[in-house]
């Protein structure tokens, strides 16, 4: 996975993802025009598909809406990586198959700079700076949901291979 990084502070909350007026929106590519709209009015005209969000602490916060992480997979948003996620946040972000990424590192990472993640590996190469971060890897049975596109494509394979 190689993108370029778009930084965010703390606390950036579901709302501040998807905000609420668009809650009426169900498809992913529908919610992508409004990624981000209140606090980085480009992203949604700029974001490249293979983008990271990089951000601090307690990224998605606030309410559980199932938008939000649908949102940026449908902008193109290769991976999310931060400090630490809200545990609802994280738990649909896998559910639809957009990875995460904790790392204590996100401060030496600045907005545009050109990163690679090696999921597997668990390391965040910082080609802009020449630096590598370590990342906690997903748990290999959160890492299979992602990689079959979400639990619902991972429920099915599973009840046909039963």
């Amino acid at each position: 996975m190689a993108g370029r990084a778009w930084k965010f502070k703390d606390d950036i909350d579901t709302d501040a993802v998807i905000p609420g007026r668009y809650l009426v929106i169900n498809d992913p590519e529908g919610l992508a025009k409004h990624v981000f709209e209140g606090v980085r009015p480009e992203f949604a005209g700029e974001v490249e598909t293979g983008d990271f969000v990089v951000a601090g602490t307690n990224f998605g916060c606030g309410s559980s809406r199932e938008h939000a992480p649908l949102g940026l997979k449908g902008a193109g948003v290769k991976a999310v990586v931060a400090k630490s996620f809200a545990r609802i946040f994280f738990r649909n972000a896998i559910n639809i198959g957009l990875p995460l990424f904790v790392c204590a590192d996100v401060d030496r990472i600045s907005d545009g700079d050109s990163l690679e993640i090696d999921a597997d590996e668990g390391i965040i190469y910082n080609r802009s700076r020449g630096e590598s971060y370590r990342t906690t890897p997903l748990p290999p049975f959160l890492q299979e949901i992602v990689e079959t596109g979400g639990l619902v494509e991972y429920t099915r394979r599973m009840v046909k291979s039963a």
